[in-house]
């Protein structure tokens, strides 16, 4: 995991544990000056507007054989640096020279690169934990819908960017806590104005009795024009910022657990 020192005085993460696994969000402000230019370096490519780099969701055993951790270091560590996949519209080139106003001290690291911050993320697994295997077994959403009691909640945001005044990008995790089961939702989120929305998402869910771990990965995208006249009267993009446009999108890949 790639987070910066805490200093004292700055607020703990929040932990809980359950039947033997244990639950760590962590909340900071957005990262300053010195470390977002670190990060850059180490990146190759300029971060979003709104870094939230210390911020993490951390799910793992108390046994300490398995983990999983979500942060903003290693999903934009996902995106494209290459620009192969950057969106070619009209406010690329605009975007990209205000990134080399912002960061003129070092402008050799500001690349083409996919301008829009599309990761498809799906968590850091820590050191000396089972990798993932195929399966075609689903999230059990009827155990999901039942009316337990919630333990905890909590919803991270890893970073954001509101490319150029052109609509909104953003990487978010929420988590929720049962006593028997959780399930995270981690969502990259782009708008694009009269373009394009995009969604990209990852669950996990974890059984503590059983110990059974389940991940799956979406990715969903639909031209705006038709979220727009679906969902709103009105041409007013901020309503279309997240869970509202979930029925309208079709998946454009098979899921990944």
């Amino acid at each position: 995991m790639n987070t910066s020192a805490v200093s004292p005085g700055i607020q703990r993460p929040n932990v809980i544990s359950v039947k033997g696994f244990r639950i760590i969000t962590q909340k900071l402000p957005i990262l300053k000056a010195e470390p977002i230019e670190e990060m850059t370096k180490r990146l190759g490519i300029a971060p979003p507007e709104m870094i939230f780099g210390d911020n993490y969701v951390t799910i793992e055993s108390e046994k300490k054989d398995w983990g999983i951790t979500f942060n903003a270091f290693d999903a934009l560590d996902r995106v494209d640096k290459t620009g192969t996949s950057m969106l070619r519209v009209a406010h690329s080139k605009e975007w990209q020279k205000s990134r080399e106003k912002a960061h003129e001290g070092i402008k050799d690291v500001v690349k083409p690169f996919d301008w829009s911050y599309t990761t498809d993320y799906m968590g850091t697994v820590h050191p000396n934990s089972r990798p993932f295997e195929t399966t075609s077994k689903p999230i059990p959403i009827e155990l999901l819908k039942r009316p337990d009691p919630i333990l905890f909640f909590d919803e991270v945001i890893l970073y954001e960017d509101e490319l150029a005044d052109n609509g909104i990008t953003m990487l978010s995790c929420k988590i929720r806590v049962m006593p028997g089961r959780l399930l995270l939702l981690s969502r990259f989120f782009m708008r694009l104005d009269n373009v394009l929305i995009r969604l990209r998402d990852t669950r996990l869910y974890v059984d503590f009795e059983s110990e059974e771990v389940i991940r799956e990965y979406q990715s969903r995208e639909c031209d705006y024009e038709t979220v727009r006249q679906v969902l709103f009267s009105n041409d007013s993009p901020i309503l279309m910022k997240d869970q509202s446009v979930d029925d309208i999108f079709t998946v454009s890949s098979d899921d990944e657990r």
